[in-house]
């Protein structure tokens, strides 16, 4: 699958078939996720990688129960934690790039996954204390977000997207509201 069609048809993947995932695929996620620019080049992210069903369930106590990724989390063979230092980052006009940062290697992550038949879900919604906490992140880590990784139990159209028509503007800003 190409980078264009992986982009066009890159869902939130929220049920996993129990298959693990092969640890090549598993690496050729990663280094995408790794490929992607960061501030200054400074590479300030860091992925954690939990596999073993004991690691896994470390991360259920610090997502609510209300968030529907939790049965997402709870199926898929891999969970990818996504963190970043944002002292290996910068900041400027009041931006803290590790999120950025974050934001960008997880992205690349998650086509490369859809590239290779896997599924991700980027989740947002949890206790960052509490998951520090529970997987022993140093001091000075953030974590920016979550992903399940697996395959998916089906597949599913994408959902609709604005026309690019409603969101891009050349030259000057016109107000289409």
């Amino acid at each position: 699958m190409d980078i264009f069609e992986a982009i066009e048809t890159r869902v939130s993947v929220r049920k996993y078939k129990p298959a693990p995932v092969e640890r090549e695929k598993l690496d050729l996620v990663l280094n995408a996720g790794s490929r992607a620019p960061s501030w200054k080049n400074l590479q300030c992210v860091r992925f954690l990688v939990l596999t073993t069903p004991e690691k896994r369930q470390t991360v259920f106590s610090a997502v609510p129960d209300a968030n529907p990724a939790k049965k997402s989390l709870a199926q898929a063979p891999v969970i990818i934690v996504v963190c970043a230092y944002p002292a290996q980052s910068g900041v400027s006009n009041g931006i803290e790039y590790y999120v950025a940062d974050a934001a960008a290697a997880l992205e690349h992550l998650c086509l490369a996954a859809r590239a290779l038949g896997l599924g991700t879900c980027w989740v947002g919604i949890f206790d960052e204390a509490a998951l520090k906490k529970e997987l022993g992140l140093p001091d000075g880590m953030r974590v920016v977000a979550l992903t399940p990784l697996g395959y998916p139990e089906y597949e599913q159209a994408p959902r609709p997207r604005k026309e690019l028509s409603e969101i891009t503007f050349y030259e000057s800003w016109i107000d289409p509201t």
